[in-house]
């Protein structure tokens, strides 16, 4: 059965309307859940519930949403097949995508992104573990407000000159110069040019170290799979000599498939780190999901360490421990890269890179998906660059090589 709320134009909701969301699952008893966990905050409003892809696509125009929370293995028009006629329907709509924690998919969760969507929830096996669990929840609705309002602010400007026109009042040939060139999630993917935000230029920055990087530590959340992927593609031959070590946010079995494609991305070896095994270079190391990865020296060599503390910043893999002990470990010749993702997890790692001598790069606001941790980064001051993902590449491979200009 499919439940349609009301309508709303489009272009004519207000930034400080709740978001408005669409779920799409055809067991009745997760989607009448993902409904009332999501219409419990203040800040979303559920505008449509649906058993299936089609119906869903059917009414896109008509409903309207912001945000649609799409499970991938439905009925007459499963997820994957909806996704891309959604996106024609609406360009600027964020997709979340649904999935169990199955190896299958993992892989079409992560194929979805390179498609359009926004990101993914993996979902708990279960039924009774979806009820149960609370960090499924909080991810959930995490994601929905996160890149929803970042999807309304992006398309404010265009709604403004819209309704502007509308009311007979045309803009100024010099108005639409100055008009920065909008784009959407799925820009910020693909690492498409887009223009630094003004204010990019208020934070402060510091040197590179004088030393050559011997490693290169990267962490990524919401956003981070594509972004690592264009990152590493870039970087290419400028990391034969130094190890690269990756912690994204991801659970186990998704970050097994991610480094598959990130070593398809930078034509380089790239697996789950092992416990003990000794770092080399031009070899990338995935954190395995569920643990920790952080690396320390012994007899001379550097190795993996996979540990199984708590959740640090709700997340596990965490990207402050591996920046911690990579500070330890080489000092002056780190050099650590913040790409997009929510909350501020890093931030507190950077400030060890920072005072071992090391360098920092983060990604900047305009092309990250999210800007919570590479925006915590940058708050701190310690960055040696904010960079537009597109430029973040080229820039680690002349650092690599030993310029830093």
């Amino acid at each position: 059965m499919a439940l349609a709320h009301k309508n709303i134009s489009a272009g004519t909701s207000a930034g400080n309307d709740p978001l408005r969301v669409m779920v799409v699952d055809d067991a009745v008893v997760i989607r009448g859940l993902l409904t009332r966990w999501l219409g419990e905050d203040k800040a979303i409003e559920v505008v449509g519930s649906y058993r299936n892809g089609k119906l869903a696509v059917d009414d896109i125009e008509k409903i309207n949403p912001d945000v649609v929370v799409l499970d991938i293995e439905m009925p007459e028009m499963d997820g994957m097949t909806a996704l891309p006629l959604m996106l024609a329907k609406k360009r600027d709509l964020v997709v979340i995508m649904a999935s169990t924690l199955t190896r299958r998919n993992a892989e079409t969760s992560l194929k979805a992104l390179s498609l359009g969507a926004a990101d993914y929830v993996p979902k708990p096996e279960t039924t009774s573990e979806v009820t149960t669990s609370i960090d499924f929840r909080r991810e959930l609705i995490e994601k929905v407000k996160a890149l929803g309002a970042r999807a309304r602010r992006m398309r404010g400007p265009v709604r403004t000159m819209r309704a502007e026109t509308l009311a007979g009042r045309t803009a100024t040939p010099s108005s639409r110069v100055s008009t920065p060139r909008q784009i959407n999630t799925r820009d910020a993917f693909r690492g498409a040019p887009a223009p630094v935000k003004p204010g990019a230029a208020r934070f402060v920055t510091r040197p590179y170290s004088s030393i050559r990087p011997r490693v290169l530590a990267l962490g990524a959340s919401t956003g981070g799979p594509q972004a690592l992927q264009e990152v590493m593609r870039q970087v290419g031959t400028a990391m034969n000599e130094v190890p690269v070590l990756i912690t994204q946010h991801m659970p186990p079995t998704f970050t097994a498939i991610l480094a598959e494609h990130v070593g398809k991305a930078a034509l380089r070896p790239a697996r789950e780190g092992e416990d003990g095994e000794i770092l080399r270079g031009g070899q990338i190391y995935v954190a395995p999901g569920g643990k920790h990865m952080i690396v320390e020296k012994e007899a001379g060599a550097v190795k993996l360490r996979l540990t199984d503390d708590p959740p640090i910043n709700f997340c596990k893999p965490a990207i402050d421990p591996m920046f911690d002990s990579v500070a330890k470990a080489y000092g002056s010749s780190a050099l650590a890269v913040v790409l997009t993702g929510m909350g501020h997890d890093g931030a507190n790692g950077i400030r060890s890179i920072a005072a071992g001598g090391g360098s920092i790069v983060t990604q900047d606001e305009a092309t990250s998906v999210v800007w919570g941790m590479p925006g915590a980064a940058a708050a701190t001051g310690l960055c040696s660059d904010i960079l537009p993902l597109s430029e973040i590449g080229p820039k680690l491979a002349r650092v690599l090589k030993g310029k830093t200009r």
